[in-house]
């Protein structure tokens, strides 16, 4: 089973919905903890629309996402402490049980996890594709 992850920092909506596409992706699963964005088109209900236009399902995993301290560790470079404050709040059961939905769903669907950063190693989504793979398996594609 292949899992991707994506992040859409330097590329525009078109560049990623593109992506999702050559990778044959059936479903974004948002794991931001605000799915909101500065950048043009990433905002939850444009980017759902827009991803449901090119065939390809969205769910928002709020839970998934990064509390603000780990957010703003990672804007600042201090990956591990993200990485600390992250791990800590995967043990949360809301985590635990978006992280179990996150399973069931790419187990079914070709699943991309998604987030701002481009690069997955300073992102969060490499945790939860960590976890995911750990737990049943996953090969993950970095896309």
């Amino acid at each position: 089973m292949k899992l991707a992850t994506v992040g859409y920092e330097n590329d525009t909506l078109p560049d990623v919905l593109d992506r999702l596409q050559r990778a044959a992706v059936e479903v974004v699963i948002d794991v931001r903890a605000v799915a909101s964005s500065r950048k043009a088109g990433f905002s939850k209900s444009l980017l759902a629309a827009s991803l449901a236009e090119r065939g390809i399902g969205y769910v928002h995993l709020r839970a998934l996402g990064t509390p603000k301290p780990g957010r703003d560790a990672a804007r600042d470079g201090r990956i591990a402490e993200m990485r600390a404050i992250y791990e800590a709040h995967l043990t949360e059961p809301a985590a635990q049980m978006e992280l179990a939905q996150a399973a069931e769903i790419a187990r079914d669907r070709r699943a991309a996890l998604l987030c701002y950063e481009a690069d997955a190693a300073g992102c969060h989504r490499s945790i939860v594709a960590e976890r995911l793979t750990q737990a049943h398996g996953f090969e993950v594609e970095n896309l």
